[in-house]
């Protein structure tokens, strides 16, 4: 759906991104990764025209991203901005009014919106009254109000709760399930996981590794196994597997393995249940956090 072709920005002697490429496809969660610094926010400023490459394109639907293409975005920035002596009410059709929205259409919308984020008492209160929860409900809200195809979200999770940080994770899994393609950048690692299908991570400009969520986390894996084997001995050598460690926990001991380079779990199960009572088998896949801090540390 979207593409951003060898993207590179400089800003003076600055280069911010270096020759960057992405693929986000449609219907997906992409996740747009990276410390502080590293790019992402100036590539989200290009994708929505805000500021232009030194060189690169950016292309939609098989198109170069024009300015109509970019009042279809949906684009929630980190830097929340509501006007604060505007009425919730008023302040929601305007943006709406800017995005293309009848008043008619906006307002049948927002109705159904409020009602779902249980905030129908709001309407009248000033945004200055607001707390920065509350705030960042408003402005999602405007954000997806008028069905983008394309939603690009930045830190949206930023000041939540966990209760109205699951809610906002419930949305997102709902209009990608509607069809909606959606951007997430974020360093919550969890949400990550839990929602991004593909993702790309920047750091000091470059590219440094996109794909697959589940397949990033396969690649980057130690190719170690977990074992729950009930017994009081410790588990032999193996061919099959060198032991990691192994301790005895409640009712069970737990042994984690390196597994040998061309053996599979057919091969280990196989050696583990010639000597223990094995209760669980599974693989080891490392964290998102983790591959991030590798892959940005270099440890």
């Amino acid at each position: 759906m979207l593409e951003c072709k060898n993207i590179t920005k400089t800003f003076g002697n600055f280069k911010a991104l270096d020759n960057v490429s992405i693929a986000v496809p449609e219907g997906k969660i992409f996740g747009l990764l990276g410390p502080n610094g590293a790019g992402k926010t100036t590539l989200i400023r290009i994708i929505n025209r805000i500021t232009i490459p030194t060189a690169g394109e950016v292309i939609l639907n098989g198109k170069h991203v024009d300015d109509e293409d970019v009042r279809a975005i949906g684009y929630l920035p980190e830097e929340r901005g509501l006007f604060k002596k505007m009425k919730v009410g008023e302040q929601c059709l305007y943006l709406a009014r800017l995005k293309g929205m009848s008043t008619a259409a906006a307002t049948a919308e927002l109705k159904k919106w409020f009602i779902r984020f249980g905030i129908q008492s709001w309407w009248d209160k000033k945004v200055e009254e607001l707390s920065k929860g509350m705030a960042q409900k408003v402005q999602f809200i405007t954000t997806v109000l008028h069905k983008p195809q394309l939603l690009i979200l930045d830190e949206p999770f930023s000041g939540f709760d966990p209760v109205n940080a699951q809610m906002i994770r419930d949305e997102i899994l709902r209009l990608r399930d509607e069809g909606a393609t959606i951007i997430l950048s974020t360093h919550n690692m969890e949400s990550v996981e839990e929602l991004c299908d593909n993702i790309a991570l920047i750091n000091k400009s470059h590219l440094v590794v996109t794909g697959g969520t589940e397949a990033i986390r396969r690649e980057y894996g130690t190719n170690q196994v977990e074992v729950l084997y009930r017994g009081g001995e410790a588990l032999p050598q193996g061919t099959s597997y060198e032991i990691f460690s192994d301790e005895e926990q409640k009712d069970v001991r737990r042994a984690v393995l390196n597994v040998a380079e061309g053996c599979g779990s057919r091969d280990v199960l196989g050696e583990l249940i010639q000597v223990a009572d094995v209760r669980s088998y599974r693989e080891l896949i490392p964290r998102m956090n983790d591959i991030f801090i590798k892959l940005v540390t270099g440890k």
